[in-house]
């Protein structure tokens, strides 16, 4: 895992989850069982051979799908209205918001 300032694993950013990934030691200093690291590879593999829609819509999912973790539904919306991009649907207000 990325060392940070103090010498100790890092846990925060979007990269901590990856680094720990290839390494194969969870964020906790624990072995991630060899039978999850092939699960997750063959799935990663699968991903990295599908066929894109465009930067955009990508960037679109992940704002929504990490955004919602961060952000109520109606600031979200409101940003990503002010950002050009498509309303949340009611199918991803359900899914992340639960309603």
């Amino acid at each position: 895992m990325a060392a940070n300032p103090e010498g100790t694993a890092s846990t925060l950013g979007a990269d901590a989850v990856d680094v720990a990934i290839a390494q194969g030691i969870d964020l906790d200093g624990s072995p991630i069982p060899a039978e999850k690291l092939e699960l997750y590879t063959k799935v990663m593999a699968l991903e990295a051979g599908r066929q894109r829609s465009g930067v955009s819509n990508t960037m679109r999912s992940r704002i929504v799908r990490i955004g919602a973790k961060h952000i109520a539904q109606d600031e979200l919306n409101q940003m990503l209205e002010t950002a050009e991009f498509a309303s949340l649907k009611p199918k991803e207000i359900a899914f992340y918001y639960g309603k």
